[in-house]
């Protein structure tokens, strides 16, 4: 299995209340009757998962991540429902052992798989003929303002030998590139649109840390750590406002 970053479970339930938000607009694009089998596609510390559950009374919900401490984060919310299946598995190389969905839910992990095209035929052949995946994940232009202030300070010791020339795991990409790659997998129909959301966090230091420059900070000795993300914030316009371009994608199997 392949995990791009280990992540901060714990820290990131505790601050993704407006990754919750963004989840939930996604969730509602479903329009669940309450008996469907649903793929919760990169279910984080399960806040999706848990208003997913709800929605399902008669249902039954896969929730995957490739990040034990997610699920760990999620089996600490959500406990043992008798519903849910939460497994650690590499979505590309998703194998539900025969099972085929009603309908697959994702939030803010799509961006993370550099193979789109192998993603997206793993995730057809999950879902019913007619099934339906509601998905919303970084696109085209997703935290450039940070990005830029980020390279900035890598190109400077003593976070050069670390970061110099490092381009991140990041796949940002161009609605109509995406939907290509949909319809090339077996989904019949496919619609992708950019959508601009800027989200100005509470705690900017921990939002920066935990998530944005996460996958900075992991290769980096852990004497600069603090100082790396502290010299990008300095970089920051103020209100530290994080740039968000969403890419919202719905489509039919």
């Amino acid at each position: 299995m392949v995990i791009t970053r280990d992540w901060d479970g714990a820290s990131y339930d505790r601050i993704s209340g407006p990754m919750e938000k963004m989840g939930l607009e996604v969730l509602d694009r479903l329009n669940l009757a309450g008996d469907e089998t649903v793929l919760d596609a990169g279910c984080g510390s399960g806040r999706i998962t848990a208003a997913l559950l709800e929605r399902l009374p008669r249902g039954r919900v896969i929730a995957v991540d490739a990040a034990p401490a997610m699920i760990e984060a999620a089996r600490a919310r959500l406990g043992d429902a008798p519903n849910l299946d939460l497994r650690v598995a590499d979505l590309s190389m998703l194998s539900l052992g025969g099972v085929r969905c009603d309908a697959i839910l994702s939030t803010a992990t799509f961006h993370w798989i550099p193979d789109h095209p192998g993603l997206f035929r793993r995730l057809r052949a999950s879902l019913r003929d007619g099934g339906r995946m509601a998905a919303q994940c970084g696109g085209l232009g997703n935290i450039d303002t940070i990005h830029a202030a980020a390279a900035a300070v890598a190109a400077e010791r003593p976070y050069a030998p670390h970061l110099a020339g490092w381009h991140g795991p990041w796949n940002f990409r161009h609605p109509d590139d995406v939907r290509d790659d949909l319809l090339a997998a077996g989904f019949r129909e496919a619609r992708c649109r950019l959508v601009p959301r800027a989200v100005t966090p509470d705690d900017p230091r921990e939002w920066f840390r935990t998530i944005v420059l996460g996958s900075h900070v992991q290769r980096l000795p852990a004497d600069l750590r603090d100082p790396f993300v502290d010299a990008v914030l300095d970089r920051m316009p103020r209100p530290v406002i994080v740039d968000y371009v969403r890419l919202d994608i719905d489509a039919v199997a």
